[in-house]
């Protein structure tokens, strides 16, 4: 930690925030005594290991603060407008399990996208914080105790699959675009308007699970979208029908039309 970050708050905002740690910490042992159904072994288990313990409680500490921190006026003034379509790092660290580094939230703390585009797309899109995670790594972290993806394993080694993407924010459609069904790859992106374009299975696969984990909507229940990520054949891999099995991905050619087969589109930052 350098001097100017140390001396650039207050003995009085040093002495504000220890308070509200052990506040914290008392609140969090009394809800585990509460919650944590433990024989006596388990509980002497816990206290054996209670360097663990303290160790994953300044973990979350530091990585809550470090957020807290660095969030922007311009996320909170984001967060407003979107409401309900607003994904963003405190619910990618919830959700998907994320320990943002210092890079990644200084990353973050300037929204991408001007008042009046968010004011504009605050019913079709979703505003996320997309952290590069692939989707394999997404769809590990969610797999656990419920069906969010389709039982799946051809895309397990396929390249698509195993892209991060990048940290950046994303305003992705919440729907096909408009007239796109039923049109060939080519038809299709010839509908895009000039300040849109068409996103990565990465990041669609991100956003739908996302939100739907944030939210309880589900997008794309009954539709499946293209986007722009190819599989090793060259074929346009698609992705949608989110139903109770769980996500679809799936891949067919650019020449291909189907009754239920859009494109997706996000706003270039």
């Amino acid at each position: 930690m350098n001097a100017s970050t140390t001396s650039s708050r207050t003995e009085g905002q040093e002495r504000s925030f220890k308070r509200l740690t052990e506040d914290a910490s008392r609140h969090g042992a009394e809800l585990a005594l509460q919650k944590v159904e433990a024989d006596s072994k388990g509980w002497q288990r816990v206290l054996m290991h209670g360097d663990d313990l303290k160790t994953a409680v300044a973990d979350v500490i530091v990585a809550k603060t470090r957020e807290l921190a660095l969030r922007s006026a311009s996320q909170e003034r984001a967060r407003e407008i979107m409401g309900k379509n607003f994904f963003g790092v405190e619910e990618a660290i919830k959700h998907f399990g994320v320990n943002p580094t210092r890079q990644q939230l200084a990353a973050f703390s300037e929204i991408a996208f001007s008042e009046a585009v968010l004011e504009e797309s605050k019913d079709t899109h979703v505003l996320a914080a997309v952290f590069p995670l692939s989707i394999l790594e997404i769809r590990g972290k969610v797999s656990q105790g419920q069906r969010l993806f389709y039982d799946q394993d051809w895309y397990n080694k396929q390249a698509f699959a195993k892209e991060r993407g990048e940290t950046e924010w994303r305003l992705i459609r919440k729907t096909p675009v408009d007239n796109s069904i039923s049109k060939n790859w080519q038809d299709q992106t010839a509908l895009l308007g000039k300040n849109d374009e068409v996103p990565a299975a990465q990041v669609m696969v991100y956003a739908i699970v996302g939100h739907y984990l944030a939210t309880g909507e589900r997008m794309f229940e009954h539709l499946y979208v293209r986007t722009s990520s190819v599989d090793s054949d060259g074929s346009r891999v698609y992705v949608g029908v989110f139903v109770a099995g769980g996500l679809c991905v799936d891949y067919c050619w650019g020449d291909y039309r189907r009754g239920c087969l859009g494109v997706a589109s996000a706003r270039k930052s």
